[in-house]
């Protein structure tokens, strides 16, 4: 029984795409990075700037959480993949680049004192930059997890504070987008902002800040 022309234009149709699929996956970017420890190198690595927050979270009247950002993060990885325990982390975060979705709530984080003790509500106008610096490192290397304890300073407050980190993902970018060797945690920890003399409105707004953080490097 011979096929119809329209028999004929579909069995085209479906060779055409048997033969396209192919080329098509040839031509799909692969992606640069993977969880993968073993394309991590030992080296020192630069803060991402663009690609690392640090996201904190507060409860807001017992109703609903709150959260806003600090971005343009700078600093330092050194790491050994043969050495994890080796590690050290040196970061700076620009806390009067703060950002949140209120630009009301945005203002009154760096607003000026107003009290007659000349203390800001939050960080106040021109507030210096916090900094994260570790000290010990604990790495449970076979889940690519490791505990980082070191100093933060806020406020010009410095307090220890531990991090619960996990290795996100490592590789080189293509030579189009600069050939670099890049690394990527996320981390999470949580400290109270009275240990840092913020003291504002607590409880209505929480003493305990949680804070989220998504961090990427590049290799010098």
């Amino acid at each position: 029984m011979p096929l119809s022309r329209k028999h004929l234009g579909l069995i085209g149709a479906a060779t055409a795409l048997a033969l396209a699929a192919p080329l098509t996956a040839q031509m799909a970017p692969e992606k640069p990075g993977a969880r993968d420890a073993a394309r991590i190198t030992g080296g020192t690595y630069a803060v991402d700037n663009e690609h690392t927050l640090v996201r904190w979270r507060v409860d807001h009247f017992g109703i609903t959480p709150y959260f806003g950002i600090f971005g343009q993060v700078t600093g330092s990885l050194t790491l050994d993949p043969k050495n994890p325990a080796a590690a050290k982390v040196d970061v700076t975060i620009p806390v009067a680049k703060v950002t949140t979705a209120s630009p009301g709530l945005t203002e009154h984080l760096l607003k000026a004192p107003e009290q007659p003790d000349g203390k800001p509500d939050f960080f106040g106008a021109n507030p210096a930059d916090a900094r994260f610096v570790s000290t010990a490192v604990v790495p449970d290397t076979a889940a690519g997890k490791a505990r980082i304890t070191g100093n933060l300073t806020v406020n010009g407050v410095t307090r220890p504070v531990t991090l619960d980190a996990s290795f996100y993902g490592a590789g080189k970018t293509s030579p189009e987008m600069g050939g670099v060797e890049m690394i990527g945690f996320e981390a999470t920890s949580q400290i109270k902002r009275s240990d840092f003399g913020i003291t504002t409105v607590i409880p209505m707004v929480s003493d305990e800040v949680d804070l989220e953080i998504v961090a990427a490097f590049t290799k010098q």
